[in-house]
């Protein structure tokens, strides 16, 4: 066999080889979806957890029946104005059997990516039917005209622009469109506290309900992202360097965020970490391909910080309601990762013919880069308004204040939960301000005073304790019910009902945060006890509890004590004292 012929075969074989792992790629791509409404989900409240879901799906359902007649061709047609559009074609249905099948798939499973990013930073007020009507836009005209710029052969690509994977064309794009359209539609009922003059005066955290599903939506977007930036490798050498780049920016920016949050907060931000992972991931992606390992240590170091700068920004500054922090993640981190291609291009990288200004490339690049950011976020910018502002004039952006208090799922979905079977309280939404009537809390046991000790868990007595039979309230710990029940038991209380509950109280100068914002109440798992008493005394269950309960810390519990006028038991027909009796 001559060396030509080996060649031959070899050049056969890889090119195969890379066109199933080209579809493999887009495969992982579409998994991606998965991820997004898994972040979404997790980051938002329960009660819009099936409409987040519902438009996550419509996003590539949608997002697929425009591009099919519109996008696809708009995208890879034939170049018109100049390098501006593609010609649009519908040779997928006149000419089937030399369509380009591949590429169909490829781009619109980033055409779809492009769309979902939106739908977490205006999630849980926006109407469901005018999202549709956004994500079929953005899919079949607003995207695929600036991505036929960079990747169709349009007038950016000719000048030498590189974003290999996207993160100008999709992530940028769709972050700044989740900014365009969560600053129309205004913030969450009760995200911002305003004064008289309409000025922000305070900022409210609204965690998310599952912050397990949202972690579970991060790993599967890292591992998609492989495909994401990888699938358009052409050599084996190229595709492990990617791998390697994809890996490691990352890795650093979560690991910088912990750093960073954790000296800012005085704890490591679980979501804001999530949240860097996938700042680091979009950084990423338009340098994927020319980059060496120092160049990607570097934009996940920057991308670590900027995505918590960012949310800042839109909470402090901007006051944009984003409940996931899609802007801060897509939009300045495909800003930041598109401009370095233009600082750390290297020919070291496989296939590279790129050098960045860091490299010894100078200014040229850099330049370009820049032109390609301008240009595509103007591009965005106009049209989104203009998309959002038609769409609020006519059928209308955002729910009415009944709906978005009760929930989309229920008033858009007819959905009474996404959680049927499940026992769950939307505790976001609990507020309590400091009156005349707060309890602030107690210094710790070695500290206290005798009266300290005594107030710690709070008696109120409405009755006469010299009255006969009392009901005792008792709210407490989740962590001090077994002692607590023992406790009761051993005073001789034969019969108790308990109930958790989540309770809270205002506890000044506590300091919890959630993604850098203060929390207004901390609502925790409590339980109350309930008991009747009548030939125990009510001041020995009173001490008993108190002494059993006692810690010395903010939510120690309280006591509540009541006449009952009479017990009644059913089946014997019994009254009180004889109907408390156990014994038959």
């Amino acid at each position: 066999m001559t060396k030509e012929v080996l060649s031959a075969i070899q050049d056969a074989v890889g090119t195969q080889v890379f066109g199933i792992w080209f579809l493999i790629g887009a495969a992982l791509v579409f998994f991606m979806q998965a991820g997004f409404a898994m972040v979404e989900t997790g980051f938002t409240r329960a009660k819009n957890a099936g409409n987040i879901i519902m438009k996550n799906l419509m996003d590539f359902c949608i997002g697929t029946c425009v591009f099919i007649p519109l996008g696809f061709g708009i995208l890879l047609g034939e170049d018109a104005f100049g390098g501006f559009i593609g010609t649009p074609t519908l040779g997928i249905f006149t000419d089937y059997a030399n369509f380009d099948w591949s590429n169909f798939v490829f781009n619109l499973v980033f055409c779809a990516t492009t769309a979902t990013i939106v739908s977490g930073a205006m999630a849980e007020r926006t109407k469901f039917l005018s999202y549709c009507i956004y994500s079929a836009v953005i899919s079949a005209i607003v995207y695929p005209i600036e991505a036929h710029w960079i990747w169709g052969g349009g007038w950016l690509a000719s000048l030498g622009f590189h974003d290999f994977a996207g993160s100008c064309a999709i992530h940028m794009v769709g972050g700044t469109t989740a900014f365009i359209g969560a600053a129309m539609e205004g913030a969450r009922i009760g995200k911002f506290t305003r004064n008289k003059e309409g000025k922000v005066t305070k900022v409210h955290a609204f965690p998310g309900h599952n912050i397990v599903i949202g972690a579970l939506g991060c790993f599967i977007l890292w591992f998609g992202w492989y495909g994401f930036n990888g699938a358009a490798a052409t050599t084996g050498s190229q595709l492990a360097s990617i791998f390697m780049a994809t890996t490691i920016a990352p890795a650093v920016a979560t690991v910088v965020c912990m750093i960073f949050t954790w000296v800012k907060y005085g704890k490591p931000d679980v979501s804001m970490c999530l949240n860097a992972s996938l700042a680091g991931l979009v950084a990423i992606t338009a340098p994927c391909d020319v980059v060496d390992a120092a160049g990607s240590v570097i934009i996940g170091v920057v991308a670590g910080l900027l995505v918590v700068f960012g949310v800042w920004f839109c909470d402090n500054v901007a006051h944009v309601d984003d409940p996931v922090g899609a802007v801060a993640v897509h939009c300045l981190n495909g800003i930041w990762g598109t401009i370095a291609v233009g600082l750390f291009a290297t020919k070291t990288a496989p296939e590279c013919t790129l050098k960045g200004l860091f490299y010894g490339g100078g200014f040229h690049q850099l330049g370009l880069q820049l032109l390609g950011v301008v240009s595509v976020m103007a591009w965005t910018i106009v049209t989104m308004t203009i998309v959002f502002k038609i769409i609020d004039k006519t059928v209308g952006l955002r729910v009415s204040e009944e709906e978005e208090i009760v929930g989309l799922d229920s008033k858009e979905h007819g959905l009474a939960s996404a959680y049927a079977g499940f026992s769950l309280m939307d505790i976001t939404e609990g507020s309590m301000s400091v009156n005349e009537n707060t309890e602030l809390g107690e210094n710790d046991y070695d500290e206290a005073s005798d009266v300290q000790r005594a107030a710690s868990v709070k008696v109120t007595t409405p009755v006469d304790p010299s009255t006969g039979i009392h009901k005792v309230v008792i709210i407490a710990k989740l962590s001090r019910y077994e002692k607590l029940k023992t406790a009761l038991n051993d005073l001789g209380v034969t019969g108790m009902t308990v109930t958790q509950v989540m309770g809270c109280g205002v506890q000044k100068g506590a300091g919890e945060k959630y993604r850098g914002v203060e929390m207004d109440v901390t609502v925790l798992p409590k339980v109350k006890v309930e008991v009747i008493v009548g030939s125990i005394s009510v001041e020995k269950v009173i001490d008993t509890v108190k002494r059993t309960l006692y810690t010395g810390h903010v939510g120690d519990g309280k006591i509540f004590v009541y006449n009952v006028q009479k017990v009644v038991k059913v089946r014997t027909g019994e009254e009180d004292y004889e109907a408390l009796k156990d014994v038959e």
